[in-house]
């Protein structure tokens, strides 16, 4: 009925009541590559943000944190283990409209450039000209922006098999930060270009950066980012 629990670790906090699943995906014969989990915690009230399913000692760690209240799909191309998290806890799920890869279950709440966020000083943003949806979430506290494809930060290759770096490697990826080739290419609109998103993206006040891929960027990725659009964007 429901995907499976690939491996995992176990949650880290990685800033107060901000915690941190690093786990995996298997998409195929010899494939299998990292993706992340984070889970922030307010009073007794728990949100997964890119949920990745646990196995069942890790659901019994969560389950320990607190009570899941909300799931939030941040990009299109993520939402495998959503039904599984919204069938466990009957918690609102919050998602842009017009989701293509992963269209059920429908969101119960929307995010949009209006949409006030239900976590506490934080706010969400919005790839408008991207033709498909992909968001960020700035914890402002933290200085901590949350991402999903579109730019994503590598220390190593934990989680990847061989096969799985060579091809990442072919598709430009790298160690260090990446705006990522592949969604850049499927979602921006043909004779357009994600820029104007990007220069938005800059204007928010933020110093540190975690994917739902790859690694954990505790200081400078605005000058990094900035790096990589010049590069990308010429």
């Amino acid at each position: 009925m429901f995907a499976e629990a690939y491996p995992h670790d176990e949650l880290v906090e990685i800033y107060p009541n901000v915690f941190l699943l690093h786990g995996s995906i298997r998409m195929g014969p010899g494939l299998r590559m990292n993706r992340n989990m984070i889970v922030l915690k307010e009073g007794n009230e728990l949100t997964l943000i890119n949920p990745v399913r646990m196995n069942d000692q890790g659901l019994a760690a969560l389950d320990a944190l607190g009570v899941v209240k909300n799931i939030i799909r941040l990009g299109d191309f993520h939402g495998l283990d959503d039904p599984f998290y919204l069938h466990r806890y009957q918690c609102d799920f919050w998602a842009q409209p017009g989701q293509g890869t992963y269209p059920q279950p429908e969101p119960t709440k929307l995010i949009t450039e209006s949409t006030q966020s239900p976590i506490s000083d934080s706010e969400f943003f919005i790839f408008s000209i991207a033709t498909y949806p992909e968001a960020c979430l700035l914890l402002k506290q933290h200085r901590l922006l949350i991402t999903t494809d579109s730019i994503q930060y590598y220390s190593g290759w934990r989680y990847f098999t061989r096969i799985t770096k060579l091809v990442f490697k072919l598709m430009g990826f790298k160690q260090g930060l990446n705006i990522g080739g592949p969604w850049v290419k499927r979602v921006t609109p043909k004779g357009g270009s994600l820029k104007p998103d990007f220069d938005e993206l800059m204007t928010k006040d933020f110093d540190a950066l975690i994917a739902a891929h790859g690694s954990l960027l505790s200081a400078n990725a605005k000058p990094m980012i900035q790096q990589e659009m010049d590069k990308v964007f010429g």
